[in-house]
């Protein structure tokens, strides 16, 4: 077991750098990067003040240029032909592009292996300041997902093995299907338009995880406040979450069901209670309990993203998207980075559960 991890842990190192390389190229041949997008606002006349004078600023301090003509013509971005050459070379200094592309990945691995992922180009704070005050709502959301959708497809993929082919298991699988086909975004539109104001109800906030000046409020309030605000997040994210659970609980029972020391317990005469929860139920659970880390960390990447953008939530679901759409380079890279790294870590510790709670499963390999 001992060798099985030191070589998963080996293996996060070139699986890390392979990730995060291939993206590194990808978005920076991409269009619309930072560079351009500021050029843009100069041409738009948005922020072109503050824009010019920094690039001024830096031409006249590095260069000692002066009376920089407007008439020029930068040809390698699209939208700058107010803009000159060298206002153009200052642009690109300011976001860090004034050095060829495989000095600023060369650059970037080094920072990285330090975890320096630098600062934002756009928020005015580092990434990992970024990252860190984020952290704690996906965490919150994909924790609260998580427990719900265990203590729901449990105790129904347990009654769904106990009357297997019975109406309540015909009519329950037509609940999972429809549950499992909407995906977790629409059914979030559809729960504002019914219970957020929209077209019906206005019983919950639409947006954040406190209400105004929450903090003032004695402790209960604040917690009655916060979940008020996170239940219809973490209702759209339980609905398309639970169907494959509860179907793995079902089938996980069954299998143990038809085993032969099930067969051995009831000739004995046990009830079938005694046989279900005294001996079924720990065999059956041992996948499923197992499977938690795994579980989590899909709640936590993939089922928070959208629902954080939809209703608004600080998390890092969020911050990513508002990232991706600025082209913020040090903070796409640097979620990506911690996303994969975690995501990695539990999976190796989801391996781990495995053979901890079954004793039976081994990495070693037989002789």
């Amino acid at each position: 077991m001992l060798i099985y991890f030191l070589k998963r842990l080996l293996l996060l190192i070139p699986t890390l750098w392979a990730i995060v390389t291939l993206n590194f190229f990808i978005v920076q041949v991409a269009p619309g990067g930072p560079v351009e997008q500021a050029i843009a606002k100069i041409e738009l006349g948005e922020n072109s003040t503050s824009l010019h004078e920094s690039a001024m600023n830096k031409i006249s301090g590095n260069a000692g240029i002066e009376n920089i003509s407007l008439t020029q013509t930068a040809k390698n971005y699209r939208g700058s032909r107010g803009l000159d050459d060298a206002q153009i070379e200052a642009i690109k200094k300011q976001y860090g592009f004034d050095k060829p592309i495989h000095i600023r990945y060369v650059t970037m691995l080094k920072n990285y292996i330090h975890f320096n992922f630098g600062d934002s180009l756009f928020k005015g704070s580092s990434v990992i300041n970024l990252i860190v005050d984020r952290l704690p709502v996906s965490i919150s959301l994909g924790l609260w997902s998580t427990l719900l959708i265990y203590f729901i497809s449990i105790p129904l993929g347990i009654k769904k093995a106990i009357k297997d082919g019975s109406k309540f298991d015909v009519w329950s699988s037509l609940v999972i299907v429809i549950g499992n086909a909407i995906p977790g975004f629409l059914f979030a539109m559809l729960l504002i338009v019914l219970f957020a104001g929209g077209s019906f109800l206005d019983w919950f906030p639409l947006r954040g995880l406190s209400s105004i000046n929450s903090e003032n409020w004695p402790l209960h309030k604040r917690i009655l406040d916060y979940f008020h605000h996170i239940s219809l997040p973490i209702l759209a994210t339980v609905i398309s979450g639970f169907a494959g659970l509860t179907l793995l609980t079902k089938n996980s029972f069954l299998a143990e069901m038809n085993k032969q020391y099930v067969v051995t317990a009831r000739s004995k005469g046990l009830t079938e209670n005694k046989i279900l929860y005294g001996h079924i139920f720990r065999n059956a659970m041992l996948i499923i309990i197992a499977g938690f880390p795994g579980t989590f960390i899909a709640m936590f990447f993939t089922g928070s993203i959208l629902i954080e953008v939809i209703f608004s939530l600080n998390g890092l679901g969020l911050l990513g998207y508002e990232a991706t759409l600025q082209r913020d380079y040090p903070v796409i890279f640097g979620t990506l980075f911690i996303f994969t790294l975690l995501g990695l870590l539990i999976k190796i510790i989801s391996d781990l559960t495995y053979a901890w709670v079954d004793p039976r499963i081994t990495f070693e390999k037989s002789e």
